[in-house]
């Protein structure tokens, strides 16, 4: 299909219009970012000279009574509740475990309770020796997370050129 040289003429005006509107929205969307950027480091200045020395004077004088008590009362708790009926706990556990010690020394220096004679010739357990199919599976995985994790590193810094934004950001897109 064939334009004629009057329509081409429309068509070449139309462009140089998109082009010089797509212009001056990049313009006025730099001057957004800069008005942006201006009252974001403003908005920090605020935050820090008026509104954290606020902050910190109304906790002191609302929050801080409270947060020591709790501190203080846990702290007691600790101290008082939970440190002695864990210590007896503990205690407790450490008697039985020597109770039993002193049983099974008893049991090994042969003043304790004497074992038939069958099981006194029962054959020795064989210890094995090498690595198990736990331990190849463990392997297995170790190397599989590890080529995971070199892949993703990969698929990270490889360069694509579809990624990069392009050189250009004032020319229009073409119609």
């Amino acid at each position: 299909m064939s334009l004629s040289r009057k329509r081409k003429k429309e068509l070449r005006k139309l462009q140089s219009q998109a082009n010089n509107l797509w212009e001056a929205q990049q313009v006025l969307v730099g001057q957004a970012a800069s008005v942006a950027r201006e009252a974001s480091r403003q908005l920090g200045h605020l935050g820090r000279e008026q509104v954290a020395p606020q902050m910190q004077e109304t906790y002191g004088k609302y929050a801080a009574p409270y947060v020591d008590k709790g501190v203080k009362m846990s702290k007691q708790v600790l101290n008082d509740r939970v440190v002695p009926a864990a210590g007896a706990v503990v205690g407790s556990a450490l008697s039985v475990w020597d109770a039993a010690l002193d049983q099974r020394a008893k049991f090994t220096s042969g003043n304790g309770i004497t074992l038939p004679k069958s099981f006194a010739k029962a054959a020795p357990v064989p210890v094995k020796s090498g690595i198990g199919a736990s331990g190849i599976i463990a392997i297995i995985l170790g190397v599989a997370a590890a080529l995971g994790i070199l892949y993703a590193a990969w698929q990270t810094l490889r360069a694509d050129d579809e990624l990069w934004v392009a050189d250009d950001p004032l020319r229009a897109p073409d119609a």
